[in-house]
């Protein structure tokens, strides 16, 4: 058995996903053209802030919260209608949890190449 590295892993899925850049993920979210997801965990929030207007679901969660069947989506507090934009700290994670989205049947789904890091610089507002 051959095990694959991380590199391979994300490697893989930035050939299968849609990567923006966090300027263009901000005029998205200006505009209320997406969902703006961060899947950081708690203590990274806590630590280094978070981005106003943002939903927090931690990336343990993810597939559970964007189950079709998941309170989340029934009650309206996301919207399918409209892009899924992730985002984590540098852009490893969320590469990984859009092609597992991907494979849930998403197809309006992004991640912010460098992530977090790349967001304030960009207008994004950090709290």
């Amino acid at each position: 058995m051959k095990l694959k590295s991380i590199q391979n892993l994300v490697s893989n899925a930035l050939n299968e996903i849609k990567t923006i850049d966090a300027s263009e993920a901000f005029l998205m979210f200006k505009n209320k053209k997406c969902n703006l997801i961060d899947i950081r965990e708690i203590n990274e929030l806590e630590n280094t802030g978070k981005v106003e207007g943002a939903t927090h679901i931690p990336r343990g969660m993810l597939e559970v919260y964007l189950d079709p069947n998941s309170p989340a989506i029934h009650n309206g507090q996301l919207d399918l209608n409209k892009e899924f934009v992730l985002f984590c700290a540098g852009g490893v994670r969320s590469a990984l949890a859009v092609k597992s989205l991907k494979e849930m049947g998403y197809e309006k789904i992004s991640h912010i190449d460098g992530g977090f890091a790349t967001m304030s610089s960009s207008g994004f507002k950090i709290i």
